[in-house]
């Protein structure tokens, strides 16, 4: 297994060129900042843009705990890349890398200047600086699982192969914790009521008493709500469970893992009630029940049933 550094100041954007630089050199994967990456997959790792400090990120970037090194080192194994892209600020910082990893020394050292233009290494620093911006050379759907409540966007281009053809290659674009732009964060309280929002604009009468569970990877929420009609209330309860999870994941930047739903009421209308020969019901009634919705016979939906990372997709 044949190792290529890529090296360079932090901020002149190296991750950026990872992909580009990997095609040239004929790198199957792709080690940066603490994750393996092997055809735009994460194998291993854990990103050290996600770090609370500068020097917690160091140490996660060259593999310094064990468990992280092994992990590496078994990915590596399993996919059996002929040729490693290692990206570091330096040929030393890549060397204790690769030995951390079991891997031989750089073969070969690419230096980011002979691949980017000056005025390009200059503008990259420039947005590291100002709006604190890292990216990660993976898509975003692999990278949000790992940055829950980060904003995370992608970052789409067409990459043309040695032999002509081009592919779509999709990198993400992180702020991380350590920024020098300071610090945010979102309240449960504040994302249990845009899950009850999105499940009154969903369809259903009431949704209260939120729950919001958070995860090292995402958040799974619970919700009680009542519906108007009883017609295809599975259904209706599947479209609720979705667009919860679409509308948070949309305004928080969240990774909603689960959505679980309890029916407790169905508000029936009076004419729904009327029966021939005799008198009218009140105005409105209540099918009340102090559980969740019956549960489908086999081979239907449950709307309790976990909803895949990314919400309705």
């Amino acid at each position: 297994m044949e190792v290529i550094a890529l090296v360079g100041a932090s901020g002149t954007g190296k991750s950026h060129r990872a992909a580009q630089v990997a095609a040239a050199v004929g790198a199957a994967a792709i080690v940066d900042d603490g994750l393996v990456i092997v055809a735009g997959n994460i194998l291993a790792g854990r990103s050290a843009k996600r770090e609370a400090t500068k020097m917690a990120a160091v140490r996660r970037a060259i593999f310094q705990r064990d468990e992280d090194a092994a992990a590496a080192r078994a990915a590596l194994a399993a996919a059996a890349p002929e040729r490693v892209l290692v990206i570091g600020t330096s040929r030393s910082m890549v060397e204790r890398i690769a030995a951390r990893l079991g891997l031989p020394p750089p073969a070969h050292t690419v230096a980011i200047e002979e691949v980017a233009r000056p005025e390009e290494i200059s503008a990259a620093q420039n947005v590291r600086r100002t709006e604190g911006k890292h990216v990660i050379p993976a898509p975003t759907l692999q990278v949000k699982r790992g940055f829950s409540g980060y904003l995370v966007d992608p970052l789409r281009f067409l990459l043309r192969s040695n032999q002509g053809r081009a592919h779509e290659v999709e990198k993400s674009i992180v702020r991380p914790t350590y920024s020098a732009l300071g610090r945010f964060s979102i309240d449960d309280r504040a994302v249990a009521q845009v899950a009850a929002i999105a499940a009154r604009r969903a369809g259903a009468q009431r949704a209260e008493r939120v729950g919001v569970r958070v995860e090292d990877d995402g958040v799974w929420l619970s919700l009680d709500i009542e519906l108007r009609d009883a017609l295809d209330l599975m259904g209706r309860m599947a479209a609720v469970q979705q667009a919860v999870a679409a509308e948070v994941e949309r305004w928080t930047a969240l990774n909603v893992l689960r959505v679980d739903l309890t029916l407790r009421a169905v508000e029936v209308p009076r004419r729904a009630l009327r029966v021939r020969g005799r008198r009218p019901v009140p105005a409105t009634a209540a099918v009340r029940g102090g559980g969740a919705a019956p549960t489908p016979t086999a081979g239907t939906g449950s709307a309790a049933q976990p909803v895949p990372p990314g919400g309705s997709r």
